[in-house]
């Protein structure tokens, strides 16, 4: 039996719920994560781990995903199998059908399928392999197809499927009442050949009714015609166990086998059904990314308690997919002068850009991916947390203002030195003033809390107020804030992030020239009336 503790993704799957990170869907969205990876068979939110070992486990996996491309299709081919082997299970649970022979056939099928699969195809590339996860899977399919119990199994679905496969029609016998109403039904036969349609004419006609049994003596009606899916059901369902009963006698004899042996077996495999499919679409985005020319690296995952994030050359992977711009590349370092940002700029200068950069590059990292960087160090951390602008529903009862602040109090509730808090364009909803004194309160606050955060902005008198934050953080343990500019180059936004005090005059001159009110442009207008 193979050790159900088998998995792709977690170097021990008891533990795989251990060290877990509080990222939600709505996170998930807000920084485009689910538009780069987007499954059906579970939760990106299932797969994000703070666990160092976990981490690096997953960088080996993926390593040889990307250096053998043939894996990918190989778990691609597999998918298919395994999903109908869970499916068959499910409406066997549905159904009641323990004793259906039939299912229990067609289960052993597509595992033995599967598993000649992996035997052909996988075990000559699993000499090239390097992780773990591989290894370990290329020993379990190893120790299955040599196993005597697997020959067995092959065999005797030969004879078996054999017969099943041959036949091709049912002759079923139907007593009638008074009122010509079926009382009840019977298999007569199982039958070689599939009936064809025909006509009493036809056969009287021919005048040879020996040779003849397959041409009905009425026309063939589909067999969903009129019916409604329950009708469809109930009678598929009678049809199959009539059948399984008839093979019953031939499978039962091996039956212990199936149970013992077969069902065992598979677990380890459709247990993973979700992990291939994580494995697949993150290496399909990975190679998009290559396929670009764009830089990947693999960070170097520091510890917890390090609180380390150090971006060489970052860029937003989803930018770069939606199009063929050159990417501007920038550096981002939290370090004990500056573990909270106040990023400010021009509009669409690149904050938010960057914004969920920064997050997507955290999350990817903790799903064991390479990073959107040419370098990259990072510690895990415990939660991600995002604030960012939402059409949110329950503005009429508390206002815009009112549903930001429960929104950033929700944070706080949850927040630890060991999370990632992301705010974009936060307390846009009220006036400056306002905004700024609340911005102001809030940094402080996540600057006593030590986490690591990254506040872009519209308010740049905010800045004005880091140095005020800075002593309250001072005076009680708290970590330093600091500030980034996006830049403009002349009237031209670079997209390019530094690390400096913003000069507000220059965003506003900016704002007046994009939207021409700067004061040429309105004595221009002036003057050609």
């Amino acid at each position: 039996m193979i050790n159900k503790s088998f998995s792709l993704i977690y170097p021990n799957y008891d533990n795989s719920t251990a060290n877990t990170v509080d990222i939600s869907n709505e996170t998930i969205e807000a920084i485009e994560l689910d538009y780069l990876i987007n499954l059906k068979n579970g939760s990106l939110s299932e797969y994000f781990s703070a666990d160092v070992d976990t981490i690096r486990f997953r960088q080996e996996t993926i390593k040889d995903m990307l250096d053998i491309p043939e894996l990918s299709t190989l778990l691609l081919d597999i998918m298919p199998m395994l999903s109908d082997i869970s499916e068959l299970r499910r409406v066997q649970g549905e159904l009641g059908a323990k004793e259906n022979y039939l299912y229990c056939i067609t289960e052993i099928e597509l595992y033995i399928e599967c598993i000649e699969k992996l035997k052909h195809d996988f075990l000559p590339l699993s000499k090239k392999v390097k992780s773990t996860a591989f290894i370990k899977m290329a020993e379990a399919v190893a120790k299955l197809a040599e196993s005597d119990y697997y020959k067995q199994l092959n065999k005797r679905l030969d004879e078996l499927t054999f017969k099943v496969h041959e036949v091709k029609s049912v002759a079923i016998g139907v007593n009638l009442d008074n009122e010509l109403r079926p009382t009840d039904a019977g298999v007569i036969s199982l039958n070689p050949e599939k009936f064809k349609s025909g006509t009493v004419i036809d056969k009287i006609l021919r005048l040879d009714f020996k040779d003849d049994d397959y041409t009905c003596i009425a026309p063939l009606v589909p067999f969903t015609k009129g019916q409604n899916e329950n009708q469809f059901f109930a009678l598929s369902n009678a049809l199959n166990n009539a059948l399984s009963d008839i093979f019953k006698s031939s499978v039962r004899s091996w039956r212990t086998i199936v149970r013992s042996y077969v069902l065992e077996n598979t677990d380890f495999l459709l247990k993973i059904i979700p992990e291939i499919e994580f494995l697949v679409k993150s290496t399909k985005l990975l190679r998009a990314l290559k396929d670009r020319g764009l830089a990947l690296t693999f960070p170097e995952i520091c510890k917890l308690s390090d609180k380390k994030c150090e971006l060489y050359g970052l860029y937003n992977p989803c930018v770069a997919l939606k199009t063929d711009a050159q990417m501007v590349k920038n550096d981002l370092v939290f370090d004990e002068n500056g573990m909270i940002y106040i990023l400010t700029g021009p509009n669409r200068g690149g904050k938010s850009v960057i914004t969920c950069a920064l997050g997507l590059v955290q999350a990817m990292a903790q799903l064991g991916l390479p990073v959107t960087a040419d370098k990259a160090k990072l510690s895990p951390v415990e939660s991600i947390y995002t604030h960012f602008p939402t059409e949110a529903e329950d503005t009429i009862d508390k206002g815009r203002l009112g549903e930001e602040c429960e929104r950033l109090n929700a944070i706080f509730d949850k927040v630890s030195e060991y999370s990632l808090v992301l705010l974009d364009e936060s307390l846009s909803s009220t006036g400056s003033y306002e905004a700024s004194y609340i911005a102001s309160e809030v940094l402080t606050g996540f600057s006593l809390a030590k986490c690591r955060c990254l506040f872009s902005t519209h308010l740049h008198e905010l800045s004005a107020r880091v140095d005020e934050i800075n002593e309250t953080a001072k005076a009680e343990g708290g970590v330093l804030v600091d500030t980034l500019v996006a830049g403009i180059k002349g009237n031209e936004r670079s997209f390019e992030i530094v690390r400096t005090k913003p000069d507000g005059k220059s965003y506003a001159r900016d704002i007046a020239e994009r939207y021409g009110l700067s004061s040429e442009k309105i004595r221009n207008k002036i003057s050609d009336k």
